[in-house]
Order: structure tokens, then sequence, then C-alpha cells
């Protein structure tokens, strides 16, 4: 089936490993022009020179998102050089599991707050192209597990925060919808680092997943890739759980 993204432009956060990175090779794939930005500018070096020798459209930014101002000029770099903005992607996340200060403040700045400056930076491009939002927030934002604290919170508020905002532009022909990804394996991902770090939280979390596995970073991808699709043009205000069946609420 064809997404209808051949030859539009997407800017996503986070875009040089795991599930941000994927999202840029799916986009990719399907034909679109994606500026992306990461913290490490070494990584960004790397992964712009692999996805353009991959054929990729690409343009890479050392960017940390937390800074609002740093943010903002990405977005309008990004629109001017590639002519405008029909989908973004919030991605990047903190991971900043636990229930100190310090990562209350990330997960506050990096989670929720760069989703915010990232979508309100865009909103003016987003509506001249009636182009989509997608957020990565996560099945944590839904449930009590081991990250409810700062992680967990800041997770729900995106999905509140990305709800309200389809309905604020439903009418200028604009779509924002979350995908909530459950436990995502990805090398040099967090469940790698817990598996190594804390094998028995690698175990109890792999007997929560019904699968018997957990995700790949391309399977999350596949449904950032389709609600940023014109096909899915009336699909808004949605939270997508991808998880394999690990939750257990029911969703109406």
């Amino acid at each position: 089936m064809d997404l209808q993204l051949t030859g539009k432009t997407a800017l996503v956060t986070g875009g040089t490993k795991g599930i941000g990175r994927a999202t840029v090779e799916a986009l990719v794939a399907e034909g679109m022009r994606v500026a992306f930005c990461a913290r490490t500018a070494a990584d960004v070096a790397t992964a712009e020179k692999e996805l353009r020798a991959a054929g990729g459209d690409v343009a890479g930014t050392a960017v940390d998102v937390a800074d609002a101002a740093a943010l903002t000029a990405w977005v309008a770099a990004s629109a001017e050089a590639f002519g405008g903005i029909d989908v973004v992607v919030a991605n990047v996340s903190a991971l900043a599991i636990g229930s100190g200060e310090d990562n209350w403040q990330a997960s506050y700045q990096v989670d929720l707050m760069h989703t915010v400056r990232l979508c309100e930076a865009a909103q003016p491009h987003l509506e001249t192209s009636k182009g989509s939002i997608v957020a990565v927030s996560s099945v944590s934002g839904r449930e009590i597990d081991f990250a409810k604290d700062a992680y967990g919170t800041m997770k729900a508020a995106v999905i509140h925060y990305i709800s309200g905002l389809a309905f604020q532009l439903a009418a200028s022909g604009v779509r924002a919808n979350c995908v909530s990804p459950g436990n995502t394996y990805f090398p040099g991902g967090v469940w790698q680092g817990i598996e190594g770090g804390n094998p028995d939280l690698f175990a109890t979390a792999m007997d929560l997943n019904p699968t018997g596995r957990m995700a790949t970073a391309e399977e999350i991808a596949y449904a950032v890739t389709m609600l940023a699709s014109p096909r899915a043009s009336f699909i808004t205000g949605t939270n997508l759980v991808v998880d394999g069946a690990l939750t257990r609420g029911v969703q109406f």
C-alpha cells in the first residue's frame, strides 16, 4: 500500500538510535526527506553518513532538546531547508527512571516540554501542509510499573497533551497521535543495559511479555509511520499501544 508520504518532509527527534533511528529509516523508505536531531554530535554525524550512504535524503543536527531556543531554531532551519514540514515525530526521552528530583526535572524538560515546544514550533508549518504529529509515549504512561515515578508520570502527560492538541488542531486539518511502546530491545537501549546490569529485573520483564520477547525498534517505527501517513486521515487523538499484549488494562 502506498502510504502517500513520497516527497514529504519529516522531523524526528532522537534519530540516531533505537526507535528514533528506525523511524527515520522507515520514513526514508517511504520516500520522505527527514531532518533528525540528537544530542551527541558524533552520533549524529555517523547516522547521517550511514543514512545517506543507503540513499536517504536526510539532514542531521546536534541539538539538546531541553534547550528551548536550540530546539525552536532547529525546527525553523529544517522547515526553511526542506521547504516546509509535513510530519513531526517527538521521540526523545530522558529515560530518567526513578523518583529523585533530578529525574523529575529531566523528564519534565525532555519528555514533556520538548514535545510541547516541538509541536508549537512546527504548528504553523503543519497547518500549511495539513500534516501530522506523532509523539512516542510508553505503556508506563497508562499503568503503574517500575518506571511509575518521573518517567511514567511525564509519559502520561505526553498522552494527555497530544490528545488535547488533536482536538485543538482538528479543524485546521492537523492530526496528532501517540504511540506507546511496550518493552523494546535494541543495541545500546535501556533494556540491553538492564539485561547486563540488573538481570533479575530483565528476567521479570521478559516473563511479563506473553509473546516471550520484547519489541524491536522497527516494529514501533511501523506504528509511527502508519499514523504519520495521510492514509490515517481520520485517526487523530489516539494512543496506539504497541506492546505485544504486555499490558492488561482494557482500552475503551
